[in-house]
């Protein structure tokens, strides 16, 4: 950490606007929950660090997602304000929708995603893991070829995305998740509308050939949900289409990255999994969603005065819930700078709470339970290649750009 400063508006600042900050939060986060937990910026939002805060907001039944109000990124033109205004306001994609709307466009998809449900995925889940380390031997870069490989093939059967059509959208999917960070850049946001108009084309046609050819996937249960009388528009069943695709192996892609990189970094931890996979495989997960979220920063919009201890934050205000700063709150999670994967102190804030949890929760622990198991079972030494590995340059979404990893059978 590079600054002395005390103002917590400068620190978060630098965990916006710097690589340093971004590549690398959780001292700035300590020091935002120990000034000033409870936080009013400059720039406008509340900022909130502690798990009880954040718990609060997220679960308050008048706390919602509605950003009209919010300004946008400094030194955008009016045009482009207006571009990522639409994008956080578009109201057909659950991600930003408030009930009854919300309600209505996720009930379509949660059959799909029950734990019971997704556990009945175990058996071909283990089979693409072991088909994908088969040929694992020596150097290998884990996030393409099994961190991404992996949730999109799950996913990508799912929903019924053809297997050739799924790699185009890593990419395509980087470009979008940009408007999610706190600031955007002009060249960012092109991107990210480039990005969207292309997968919007892509799922407008694929819809129209399961119209034509319905198949067993949750594409065709969607469009027979919205013929059946459930009133989804065509464009929000092609927004939740997009939406289902790229959260089902954005976020598992990087807790299996940003896991395994920990892991390999505690070497004692990863000892104690190998030896103990029987009890310790679940809670690790849990605590490797802890120690490093995928996802660091969700937003809310407050729509009645809401008060956090001796703070009221005002209807119509922003608040910003750090769910990186508040997985590493002490006063929720003994040492909570240590990874410790017998962990037994309740759920990480990793997947959000109230209304709004992930709806893949129970898929991505899942793949992220099986990567780990077979890993260990298969490779008696895992080792960390080179130094510190590139991060994604960005905050809300923390991920790494590669993860190489000598793997040996002997």
């Amino acid at each position: 950490m590079t600054t002395t400063a005390i103002d917590p508006d400068a620190l978060l600042l630098e965990l916006v606007a710097t690589p340093e900050g971004r590549a690398d939060p959780y001292e700035r986060y300590r020091a935002l929950r120990t000034m000033a937990p409870v936080h009013h910026s400059n720039f406008g939002p509340w900022v909130l660090t502690r798990y009880d805060d954040c718990q609060t907001v997220l679960r308050h039944p008048e706390v919602g997602k509605d950003f009209s109000g919010l300004a946008g990124t400094e030194g955008l033109t009016a045009e482009q304000r207006a571009e990522e205004a639409a994008f956080r306001n578009d109201r057909s994609n659950m991600l930003f929708a408030d009930p009854p709307d919300h309600t209505r466009l996720r009930s379509l998809a949660t059959r799909a995603f029950t734990p019971r449900t997704v556990e009945k995925l175990r058996p071909s889940i283990v089979d693409l893991v072991d088909g994908l380390v088969d040929g694992f031997d020596g150097e290998v870069e884990v996030m393409g070829e099994l961190a991404f490989r992996l949730p999109i093939t799950v996913i990508g059967e799912m929903l019924g995305v053809p297997t050739a059509d799924r790699a185009q959208f890593r990419p395509l999917v980087r470009a979008v998740t940009a408007v999610l960070e706190l600031t955007i850049s002009p060249e960012q946001l092109s991107q990210a509308s480039a990005a969207s108009a292309t997968m919007e084309a892509y799922f407008r046609d694929l819809i129209g050939e399961r119209r034509r050819h319905p198949q067993d996937d949750l594409l065709s249960k969607l469009i027979a949900a919205e013929e059946g009388g459930d009133s989804l528009t065509e464009y929000e069943l092609i927004s939740t289409s997009i939406l289902l695709f790229a959260a089902g192996f954005e976020t598992t892609t990087h807790l299996i990255g940003n896991g395994l990189l920990a892991l390999l970094r505690h070497p004692d931890q990863l000892a104690r999994l190998r030896t103990d996979r029987a009890t310790l495989l679940r809670p690790a997960v849990e605590e490797l969603l802890r120690f490093d979220s995928p996802v660091q920063i969700t937003a809310r919009t407050a729509y009645t005065d809401v008060r956090i201890d001796d703070h009221v934050i005002p209807r119509g205000d922003i608040v910003l819930s750090l769910l990186g700063a508040a997985n590493r709150d002490p006063a929720k999670f003994t040492d909570p700078e240590q990874l410790y994967l017998g962990r037994s102190e309740g759920s990480p804030i990793s997947f959000g709470a109230g209304i709004h949890f992930c709806l893949g929760a129970a898929l991505a622990r899942l793949e992220g339970q099986i990567v780990f198991d077979r890993l260990l079972d298969r490779f008696p030494t895992i080792e960390l290649v080179g130094g510190t590995p590139p991060h994604r340059d960005s905050l809300t979404l923390r991920g790494l750009l590669e993860l190489p990893v000598r793997f040996s059978r002997n």
